[in-house]
């Protein structure tokens, strides 16, 4: 069978890590990640790293931050007033919440909580981190 390419719905097992070695995710133990390379599923530096690869074939490669969730954005954490919360919340560090605000949903996590404020990062998790990811290319469903 040829190798991966965009367009090409594809069947991989991986493992994510970040500079210090500690997994964010894998696959290894779950089915493999079925998707479309070039279709926006995946960030784009994990569409670069499958394409080329062969059934059976594996890689390992770092994927910088702007081809991954990019930077980290200071404008995406907001302090909010304790007043301006919902009664019913008790917010905690790291607790996550979706939003709705101008027509949209969106998630931010809670970074800090103090007596007079809360802050909130709508910050992906993994923004402004490299990541390392093992690949290997199980299957191409269809070309």
């Amino acid at each position: 069978m040829g190798q991966a390419r965009h367009g090409d719905t594809v069947k991989v097992h991986y493992t994510g890590r970040l500079d210090n070695g500690n997994v964010f995710d894998t696959s290894a133990d779950r089915d493999p990640l079925e998707f479309t390379i070039g279709s926006g599923q995946v960030i784009p530096g994990f569409d670069q790293l499958v394409t080329g690869l062969s059934p059976g074939e594996s890689r390992t490669q770092k994927i910088a931050a702007e081809h991954a969730y990019g930077p980290h954005l200071q404008e995406m954490e907001v302090e909010v007033p304790r007043e301006e919360i919902p009664s019913n919340l008790d917010p905690k560090v790291g607790d996550q919440y979706q939003l709705q605000g101008n027509g949209q949903t969106f998630r931010v996590r809670i970074t800090s909580v103090s007596e007079t404020s809360v802050t909130m990062d709508g910050n992906h998790p993994l923004a402004g981190h490299d990541l390392i990811f093992e690949v290997s290319l199980v299957e191409i469903v269809a070309a």
